[in-house]
């Protein structure tokens, strides 16, 4: 039996009844937008969580500042995954990354601008802003080779008063995995300038063939300036489970980020720590087969597009199951709105990520095969290629 048997597809009627948010949609319209899975959740978390319900496990968590069974599985994954030494006693639970990055943000860093890599996870367009900061976008070109950062115009905002990035690794939406050079010369440029790293690496279990995953606060020097928020959410599509970690390697980092008032750390859920716990221990094997099928689905959409919307540029898809897409060629300055209206396709558009940025969409193919393939065949039919 091949790994991937271990994934099993959602027909529509079980995706629309387990994925509200997503297939939230009129019949008829295939989503491809919002970041989950079409697929069944792994045996070893759905069987957790309903042994703990059964339990009656449904009240407040225990609120430990570090360590206990989390931290301990995050650890022994990590190692596994990454071969990264990770503190148990420094992985901290929060509700979810988003969270964990406002929190880091609110507690941790100096007054001052927040540099923002553009195109962004569209939710930290406005984190700065919520903890009383500026946002400075750090944009890559649409038309540049690789989606990393650019040192000297990170340098130049750092000199003029920024004190923290916002590091998204693997990246959403442009698929892109950091190497370790790249992440080198990051760390430089910060350390030279005193200031911060906030490292959202929630994708990282996603990384596919061809592509390695270096956490950042695996450099060395990096210790004193970055945090790290990580989840199995994203992975094992959990994310209604509620719980994300916040790792440091430093136990002063550590002690600040624990030591202010509860009501600053949003409640995790008692449920998505078991359900963590799950994914870490007992979800390797179900891991790789999604891995594997979504590399499949990798080299499918290439070859669709190829056939189907040959004019379209697809960012190098290191890792996620979430393709970034540049369709300008078609002459809309929003294609999934076209592809929506006259396709009957849920994109997610361009400027969701990048504000002003024309002709892009993210598509998302953690779905079935043919679900995919009609997906690309509708969205070509609507954008008139």
């Amino acid at each position: 039996m091949s790994e991937t048997a271990q994934i099993v597809d959602l027909t529509e009627a079980q995706a629309r009844a387990a994925l509200p948010c997503k297939w939230g949609v009129p019949e008829g319209v295939l989503p491809a937008w919002v970041a989950e899975m079409d697929y069944a959740v792994a045996p070893a978390v759905t069987d957790a969580v309903a042994a703990a319900v059964a339990r009656g496990v449904t009240g407040y968590p225990a609120f430990e500042t570090g360590g206990g069974a989390l931290g301990e599985a995050y650890a022994g994954f990590a190692r596994r995954h990454f071969g990264w030494q990770v503190d148990p006693g420094q992985v901290t639970p929060v509700v979810d990354v988003t969270a964990g990055v406002r929190l880091a943000l609110d507690v941790l860093s100096d007054p001052g601008p927040m540099v923002l890599p553009l195109p962004a996870y569209a939710p930290q367009l406005d984190v700065a802003q919520v903890t009383g900061r500026e946002r400075w976008d750090l944009p890559v070109s649409p038309d540049a080779g690789r989606a990393t950062i650019d040192l000297d115009g990170l340098d130049r905002l750092f000199r003029d008063g920024a004190r923290t990035l916002l590091l998204t690794q693997p990246h959403n939406p442009c698929g892109h995995v950091y190497t370790r050079a790249e992440l080198e010369g990051v760390r430089d440029v910060v350390a030279r300038h005193g200031a911060r790293v906030i490292s959202d690496e929630i994708h990282a279990p996603l990384v596919l063939p061809g592509a390695e995953h270096v956490p950042y606060l695996a450099l060395e020097g990096t210790a004193d300036h970055a945090v790290a928020i990580v989840a199995s959410s994203k992975a094992f599509n959990t994310p209604g489970l509620r719980c994300a970690q916040l790792v440091t390697a430093d136990p002063g980092t550590h002690r600040r980020l624990t030591d202010v008032p509860m009501v600053r750390n949003d409640s995790w859920s008692s449920l998505g720590v078991v359900g963590a716990v799950a994914a870490y221990e007992l979800g390797d094997a179900w891991l790789a087969a999604l891995v594997e099928r979504l590399d499949g689905q990798r080299t499918l959409l290439a070859e669709l597009l190829d056939t189907h919307l040959p004019q379209a540029r697809m960012r190098p898809l290191e890792a996620t199951y979430l393709a970034w897409l540049d369709l300008r060629a078609f002459g809309h300055d929003d294609p999934a709105q076209v592809a929506l209206e006259r396709g009957r396709v849920k994109l997610a558009p361009g400027h969701d990520y990048h504000p002003g940025l024309t002709g892009h969409v993210r598509l998302n193919l953690a779905t079935s095969p043919e679900r995919l393939t009609e997906i690309v065949r509708r969205t070509a039919a609507a954008l008139g290629a």
